[in-house]
């Protein structure tokens, strides 16, 4: 039977308007198999049931799903939010709990920075591919694509990007419709072998 940290009630059920499972979905935009998920794993509970078993939910339960789908935005699994609710309420003090937490923080964002440098990298790798492909709009001299591994057209004076060398270097371009030429491999004659100029006399001969 799961657990679920935190979502205690300030007001009794019948003070405040309910939501059933499909209502909260709606609301935060989930499906109802996730609002099932997130209860099995303890993240989030009902406050009660209808009288024909249908789950109702606080209002603040809109904030927890929230709450999840901003983590969930941040690279944390469910299992990890899951361990951040057990930490959180497993701390005896309130400094010891900040103090988790502003750890956990910590290292999101060294990871979010990391993250957000190579993406950068990568528009800059994508800007600079776009523009070196902006010359073949007017090129000079249009061929089969194979004469785009040696492409003549002044691309601004710019070489072939990585983006763009990588598709056009591609060693299936030079090899569609050829076969691999066959290289005839020759085994190292044994020591003993090469000394008597003939096959050793424990060896097997191969032909049949």
């Amino acid at each position: 039977m799961s657990t679920t940290f935190g979502m205690s009630p300030t007001a009794g059920p019948a003070q405040q308007q309910l939501l059933r499972v499909g209502d909260l979905a709606r609301a935060t935009g989930k499906t109802v198999r996730a609002i099932h998920l997130y209860e099995e794993l303890g993240l989030l509970r009902p406050a009660t049931r209808s009288s024909g078993g249908f789950r109702l939910y606080e209002s603040a339960a809109i904030e927890r799903v929230r709450w999840i789908d901003s983590l969930h935005a941040l690279g944390f699994s469910l299992q990890e939010m899951r361990a951040v609710l057990q930490s959180w309420w497993g701390s005896r003090e309130g400094p010891a709990a900040m103090a988790g937490l502003r750890e956990l923080f910590t290292r999101k964002l060294a990871e979010t920075r990391d993250a957000l440098q190579r993406h950068q990298q990568l528009e800059r790798e994508l800007e600079a591919g776009l523009k070196y492909l902006e010359a073949c709009d007017c090129c000079s001299a249009p061929g089969p694509v194979g004469a785009c591994a040696s492409c003549s057209q002044d691309h601004h004076g710019a070489e072939a990007p990585a983006l763009v060398a990588g598709v056009s270097s591609a060693p299936e371009n030079d090899a569609r419709g050829r076969r691999s030429p066959i290289v005839r491999v020759l085994e190292p004659r044994t020591e003993n072998a090469a000394r008597r100029g003939r096959r050793g006399p424990d060896e097997r001969s191969c032909e049949t």
